[in-house]
């Protein structure tokens, strides 16, 4: 608030509604305070400006030392106690010059000036930090709509790419081949690939509309998921996970570790002759970290990026903190926040 641009006119303003009043009310006679009215206008626009100013000023100031998204009740207080200071400043020197120095009053004679004016500049300041809560609660409620309808189109994303990404023709195609072939194989292992595959799904339709779940149900879905993949890619793939038992009760974004599995398949050569490697595990400051040494594809698959950029996204409305991407010429690292629910 203390820096609009029309801060000047609104203290002029003020100033003269003020000094009005002053005069209906024979604010100077009553008090026996012996001023014109040019300079008793003065000293009035001075203290409002000078303390509007001084208000300005040391709001950055405030800002560094109490953070107003963590603190909000202490940082307007102290801001408030602040502008209080500063305002009782202003007004001894402003009723100094204008008394002692301009008018050769002695500090007996300002006494009446100075309680009056101490008291004015006391309201004026209660006024802004008014004004300026009302600006500033009005901000913070416009912010937290705008991200909860950033989230809400942002989920509805991931939701339609979660879906597309797993009930998607090849995915399809490629599982029921495997499928197939041990079917017609005669093979013991039919069963577990349909009951594995089934979990996946059912993973996807019960957990589509959330916004987190906790990591233990997700690994819980991812390791079905890897078991199709390994069907598929046999020796060609190898998944390592890491998870401390400690965090387990954290939660994720859904379906946040298949997407990135996804990823790493999609984009690198898996072979029996070049192994693509996964390392799912848990660091010591609350992330999960899934890294794959890089071996790209010559040919590379189209892709958007949509996916991973809705899974950054909707870390940082959800919780503020961000997702880590780190690329070097032997590996690619995705470093998931571990967030906990209040």
């Amino acid at each position: 608030m203390f820096n609009h641009r029309y801060r000047y006119l609104f203290v002029l303003l003020l100033s003269m509604y003020t000094f009005l009043n002053t005069q209906l009310c024979d604010v100077y006679y009553y008090f026996g305070i012996g001023i014109e009215w040019y300079y008793a206008l003065a000293t009035i626009f001075f203290i409002t400006a000078f303390t509007w100013e001084g208000n300005r000023l040391v709001e950055p100031f405030v800002r560094r030392k109490v953070a107003p998204d963590k603190s909000r009740v202490r940082y307007l207080g102290i801001f408030f106690i602040a502008g209080n200071m500063i305002g009782a400043i202003a007004t001894v020197l402003v009723v100094y010059i204008v008394g002692n120095l301009l008018h050769g009053y002695s500090w007996q004679q300002n006494s009446n000036p100075l309680k009056l004016n101490l008291i004015y500049v006391s309201l004026v300041n209660l006024f802004f930090h008014l004004v300026n809560a009302i600006f500033f609660f009005f901000r913070e409620y416009r912010n937290k709509w705008s991200e909860a309808e950033e989230l809400r189109r942002i989920s509805s994303q991931a939701e339609l790419d979660l879906i597309k990404s797993q009930i998607n023709p090849h995915f399809l195609f490629n599982n029921l081949n495997v499928l197939s072939g041990m079917v017609i194989k005669d093979n013991p292992e039919a069963n577990e690939f349909i009951e594995e595959f089934s979990k996946v799904y059912r993973y996807i339709l019960n957990n589509q509309q959330k916004e987190l779940v906790d990591l233990q149900s997700e690994l819980e879905f991812i390791q079905p998921y890897i078991f199709l993949l390994q069907k598929r890619f046999d020796e060609g793939l190898k998944v390592d996970i890491q998870i401390g038992e400690e965090y387990k009760h954290f939660q994720v974004v859904p379906a946040a570790l298949q997407l990135l599995v996804e990823n790493a398949i999609k984009h690198n050569v898996v072979s029996r002759n070049r192994p693509l490697y996964i390392d799912i595990h848990t660091n010591g400051n609350h992330t999960l970290a899934v890294k794959n040494n890089l071996q790209l594809r010559h040919t590379q698959e189209s892709s958007s990026r949509i996916g991973l950029q809705n899974i950054r996204k909707r870390y940082e409305l959800i919780s503020g903190r961000e997702v880590v991407i780190t690329k070097t010429e032997t590996e690619f690292e995705v470093v998931l926040p571990l967030l906990q629910l209040n």
